[in-house]
């Protein structure tokens, strides 16, 4: 068969079966617009029995009408309830953690195991529609990150979060130098080639997602938002009181991965600053005081800093 006869072949296959599916079932008309287009949807699920079945038919319904070859992959991330079980039972491909190792672990796992260049992640509790992948998908095609925005409001976001995501944006923001309308969100599709390069930066954890989008933007990938509706999740989520310690390592990181001149020298221009109005009081006072020394060398080792920070933020980042 020659390789023409071949890759026709590939594309009549029908989408949303398994690798092992039988290359004689009828072709599949594709859509307009998404000639050319192939997705792998990767759904990392922890203890989601009651919503990972709906998930995956949803994903179906969705992705079958548009007649581009695509694949499900779900990670069972160590689930205790029978969420492994159902993925298994629906047909897709399913692969499992063994232990609860993290999202950010089960999105990396999924990911490897990606066969199309076009990857898309949601989550598993219900709360993203999957009506919004084939849109996105057409979109992705001059993009290299398309992210689904859930909006200023984020109505289904408990109020007592709120507030760390607000600073948690407004801060990427500021390192990104340009506006990040959704940090974190779970629904996305993007470029698997654009995206391998940053896996070893990528966390074990929920700020896989955050990661990934200052990873994009401050490293001049094409990547917009698109704006989408937040669901109720179904189910108990999976956030704990002790992840505020992880916010705070997040934020630490993200300080000194990406851009980190943003924050060190304003921080040593401030305490420059300081050190410049003691000065001028000491000599008034015909007394240099040891505030006035701390505050300059003080300047001078967040700025030493700032540059080493800045020297592995670029060899990290390098295309």
């Amino acid at each position: 068969m020659s390789p023409e006869d071949q890759g026709a072949k590939v594309a009549t296959k029908p989408a949303g079966r398994s690798r092992a599916a039988k290359d004689s079932v009828p072709a599949v008309k594709v859509a307009d617009g998404f000639e050319g287009l192939s997705l792998s949807v990767v759904i990392p699920a922890y203890n989601e029995e009651g919503a990972v079945r709906q998930t995956i038919e949803d994903v179906r319904v969705e992705m079958d009408a548009t007649g581009v070859p695509y694949e499900i992959i779900v990670i069972d991330d160590g689930s205790e309830d029978r969420t492994l079980e159902i993925a298994r039972a629906t047909g897709v491909v399913v692969d499992t953690n063994q232990v609860n190792t993290g999202y950010g672990a089960s999105l990396k796992r999924g990911i490897k195991h990606a066969q199309h260049e076009y990857v898309a992640i949601i989550d598993a509790d219900g709360t993203y529609p999957a009506r919004y992948l084939p849109e996105m998908l057409k979109m992705c095609r001059d993009q290299d990150m398309v992210v689904g925005d859930r909006g200023a409001a984020m109505k289904n976001v408990p109020w007592i979060r709120k507030p760390a995501k607000w600073v948690l944006n407004t801060f990427a923001s500021f390192l990104a130098e340009r506006k990040l309308n959704d940090l974190n969100s779970g629904l996305r599709v993007f470029r698997k080639s654009e995206l391998v390069p940053f896996i070893p930066l990528l966390p074990q954890k929920f700020s896989f997602t955050t990661t990934i989008t200052l990873c994009m933007s401050c490293n001049g990938k094409r990547m917009i938002y698109t704006p989408i509706q937040y669901g109720k999740r179904v189910g108990k989520s999976k956030i704990r009181p002790v992840d505020f310690i992880n916010f705070i390592i997040l934020v630490l990181r993200m300080t000194v991965l990406f851009n980190p001149l943003r924050v060190f020298i304003p921080l040593g221009l401030g305490l420059m600053g300081v050190g410049a109005i003691k000065f001028f009081y000491d000599i008034w006072m015909d007394n240099l005081s040891e505030t006035t020394i701390f505050a300059f060398l003080s300047a001078l080792i967040i700025w030493s800093l700032g540059l080493i920070a800045d020297m592995i933020s670029r060899l990290h980042l390098r295309p």
